[in-house]
């Protein structure tokens, strides 16, 4: 099975991070219904040195560099992506797409009724280039922001409502669209190093509640095993 990670800051990481694609890929790679390979038309992390996705500096040596793929982009959201999937699915193949997006949009783009557009016009496009594909979408999750701006947490809340609308209406049986829950145990004090974007027991936390939607909703890949790591704050 094809999976293709695409997000924002979020998902591409940043130079010397594991990423929570790692961490998901680990998972996979133990599942016992593979094989399983991530996809997609990029490779790079952000370098924040350069301001460009241009680092090959992951933090695991052994995270080869085919399943590095991914659909992701430092300051990237909805608005970005909805142009780019139909594209990305048709030449990549992926059978499932693990989506988190919105933070980004509502931060600095747009608000919440116009990212809930774009969410819907992205997922279009998607079933466009490949009528059975399968998403799992990650609503706004926890951040720093929030906690601190009341306005812009009720534009979060919001847009996660319309989020969930926008999936229930378009899912269909041969194309089916979940919504994944938020990390329960998430604490954007300690599994975070900004507030915002996920240190390694955050990265494993985000792999988590996707591959614990998969394995729940579709029978893939089987129970998330790394949730010891993310319970213990080790790497």
């Amino acid at each position: 099975m094809r999976f293709m990670c695409v997000g924002d800051s979020m998902t591409i990481g940043r130079a010397g991070d594991f990423t929570w694609r790692y961490r998901l890929w680990q998972h996979l790679e133990a599942a016992p219904d593979g094989p399983h390979e991530l996809v997609g038309p990029r490779t790079a992390l952000y370098d924040a040195d350069t301001g460009t996705a241009s680092s090959s500096a992951y933090a695991a040596d052994d995270f080869p560099p085919a399943a590095r793929r991914h659909l992701a982009g430092w300051g990237e959201g909805w608005l970005h992506m909805a142009p780019l999937i139909a594209d990305a699915v048709s030449a990549h193949r992926p059978d499932v797409l693990l989506v988190s997006l919105g933070l980004i949009d509502l931060g600095f783009y747009t608000d919440s009724a116009q990212t809930a557009e774009n969410a819907a016009a992205f997922l279009t496009a998607a079933r466009e280039a490949n009528p059975h594909i399968r998403v799992v979408l990650l609503p706004v999750i926890p951040n720093i922001r929030a906690e601190t701006d009341a306005p812009f947490a009720a534009e979060c809340a919001r847009f996660n409502e319309l989020l969930a609308k926008t999936a229930a209406n378009l899912s269909t049986p041969c194309s089916p669209f979940l919504l994944a829950p938020h990390p329960a145990a998430y604490d954007i004090h300690t599994d975070t190093y900004d507030g915002t974007h996920p240190g390694p027991t955050g990265e494993h936390h985000l792999a988590a509640t996707f591959a614990d939607t998969l394995h729940e909703a579709w029978g893939v890949g089987g129970a998330y095993a790394g949730a010891a790591a993310a319970a213990s704050g080790t790497c």
